[in-house]
């Protein structure tokens, strides 16, 4: 998902943002043939991603930086870890500085984040899942993060599957057992055997209709936990029974023990904070 070709727009539209006719201070006050070293130190505990990134931005900024010792993807770290060396021309690392810190920033906040909902269910079977609440631009980024705290990706885009929701429903005219199974079903005609078709459902009397098409999944949205027990027992693993809405740390874990497959959490890119990284100079 996360190809050279993505990482490499990205990060050369960050520089063109952040230093779009060059950078100002380093090209007057700083000599040309000057070196440095630093280290990019965490100034608190997580998971890392985001290394092809911090790789990326420096090579853009000046190709003779040298990157060593970078930690990788997935891994786990404390306060006052070094997570990397950079060295080299001092005018291209400086320039590189700010864009490597904010892309690893971002992407450690995420990684972390997921790995703590993960924890929280890691005595279930269940799955925690990302979503499409991601920073426009930046998805393919962020959902590699979720992937490196442990979580699985959902759809990447609306190319992907099919996922019909309440408002398709009510454009479809299907208000009632017979007329959505109806419409599930031609669906299915329509899509072939090999797409994914998942279903949203918010109350449990809408299961049934659901159910009797030739579906591969069903979202089980904003359920109270006894319906969502419920629910899981009449899907009885016959298709895949995911749960969302309104998921949090404090709330997953009693999510994932009614046996649920997967839970989406929006809250891992929308809701993630930046982690604290710092570019300290030797």
């Amino acid at each position: 998902m996360l190809t050279q070709s993505i990482v490499d727009t990205a990060v050369r539209a960050a520089l063109a943002e952040d230093a779009p006719w060059g950078d100002l201070t380093a090209e007057l006050a700083i000599p040309a043939e000057l070196g440095i070293a630093t280290r990019l130190v965490a100034r608190e505990s997580g998971v890392f991603a985001g290394g092809a990134m911090v790789r990326e931005t420096f090579r853009q900024a000046d190709a003779r930086i040298e990157i060593t010792d970078l930690v990788e993807d997935g891994a786990v770290f404390a306060a006052g870890e070094v997570l990397a060396r950079v060295a080299g021309p001092a005018r291209g690392v400086l320039t590189g500085e700010r864009v490597a810190l904010n892309f690893a920033q971002r992407l450690c906040g995420v990684a972390t984040l997921t790995s703590r909902f993960v924890s929280a269910v890691a005595h279930t079977s269940a799955r925690i899942a990302d979503t499409r609440k991601t920073t426009p631009g930046l998805r393919a980024l962020e959902k590699h993060a979720v992937r490196a705290g442990g979580g699985v990706n959902h759809r990447f885009s609306l190319s992907d599957a099919i996922m019909v929701k309440d408002n398709h429903l009510a454009a479809l005219g299907a208000s009632d057992t017979a007329t959505t199974t109806r419409a599930l079903r031609l669906l299915r005609e329509r899509a072939g055997h090999t797409t994914a078709i998942i279903v949203e459902v918010d109350r449990l009397d809408q299961l049934d209709a659901v159910l009797a098409a030739d579906i591969t999944g069903v979202l089980l949205d904003n359920f109270p936990l006894d319906d969502l027990s419920m629910a899981v027992q009449r899907i009885a693993g016959s298709v895949v029974a995911e749960a969302s809405g309104g998921v949090s740390l404090e709330t997953v874990a009693l999510i994932a023990e009614t046996g649920v497959d997967v839970i989406s959490v929006g809250q891992l890119t929308h809701g993630a904070r930046a982690l604290d990284l710092g570019l300290d100079a030797d």
